[in-house]
């Protein structure tokens, strides 16, 4: 059972640059699409590396960015985090010498907030471009150039934040995930057609580096979710293409299959939506996250913003 129009069988394990100088291809790929390093670069995509899962994974997504052909240029900030202070790993260098922008944090974790959210935050900080764009560590762009141009003119056009669909790969032949994802489908439609909610999720969007600081750290902003609506809720606009074109694939490598997980997914979701959506000054309170935060690197599979 496969949703219609989508491609959900990319392999995520198959991932370019297998046996050879990974470093160096990085390298090539990223000095291209940076441009001339005198001039700052039109964009700057941030991408949150849990050092326990991640650091080989993020290769495919960075296959998928170094195929970008446009007319812009772009710096790619890797935010490496969830490793011991005195144990770093090796990838931090490496990727470095890539020609890749790290910011190396050993925990990103603040009581109440999202922890990817705070990873890219901290990514956008550093960033030198004005349109921030955001992705996860596995995610895969099938059609990196035409996504990355829009971004980046509806940043310069008066968007402060947008976003476009986002489907799934390595989704497996299990029926009750395929229900649960296209109920995942059906409710950011019923929410974005019906109630003209922005659905901005981790895994695809993009911002204006200043005012969406500005924002997050009034305390505005805690999780993925309520970015959109707090940005409309500012007076600033919200772009969004339906365009399948610019889809990003998120991984489906960790959603639990069965029936009774599918129910207990729902009624989690629900409740989350009801917490995060309102637009209120203390966001991290009404997260229901837990004190101290879970690691990003064991997340419960029945995470709403997964």
């Amino acid at each position: 059972m496969k949703s219609a129009g989508r491609d959900d069988t990319i392999p995520i394990a198959e991932t370019p640059w297998e046996g050879g100088d990974r470093v160096a291809h990085i390298r090539d790929h990223m000095i291209r699409i940076r441009g001339d390093v005198a001039r700052p670069p039109d964009g700057s995509v941030v991408v949150p590396v849990n050092a326990q899962g991640d650091l080989g994974t993020v290769l495919a997504l960075l296959a998928d960015i170094g195929e970008y052909q446009g007319a812009h240029s772009f710096e790619v900030i890797l935010v490496i985090n969830n490793f011991a202070p005195d144990r770093p790993p090796v990838e931090v260098e490496r990727y470095a010498d890539a020609k890749l922008r790290i910011v190396a944090i050993p925990s990103v974790l603040r009581p109440g907030y999202a922890p990817a959210l705070c990873a890219r935050m901290e990514g956008a900080r550093v960033a030198d471009a004005e349109p921030i764009l955001l992705f996860d560590a596995d995610c895969r762009i099938p059609s990196v150039t035409p996504l990355f141009d829009w971004y980046v003119a509806q940043l310069t056009t008066g968007a402060t934040a947008a976003y476009t669909p986002v489907d799934h790969h390595d989704l497996p032949p299990d029926v009750s995930l395929h229900v649960r994802i296209r109920l995942h489908h059906a409710a950011r439609w019923v929410k974005r057609n019906l109630f003209r909610i922005p659905t901005t999720r981790g895994s695809n969007y993009a911002i204006a580096r200043t005012p969406v600081l500005a924002l997050y750290d009034q305390g505005l902003i805690a999780d993925e979710m309520n970015v959109g609506p707090v940005v409309k809720a500012s007076g600033a606009r919200v772009a969004y293409s339906g365009n399948h074109d610019l889809r990003v694939l998120t991984s489906a490598r960790r959603l639990p299959g069965g029936w009774r997980r599918l129910i207990r997914y729902a009624v989690i979701r629900l409740r989350y939506n009801l917490r995060v959506l309102p637009v209120r000054q203390d966001a991290a309170r009404h997260t229901g996250r837990a004190d101290v935060p879970r690691s990003v690197a064991a997340p419960d599979i029945d995470d709403p913003d997964r």
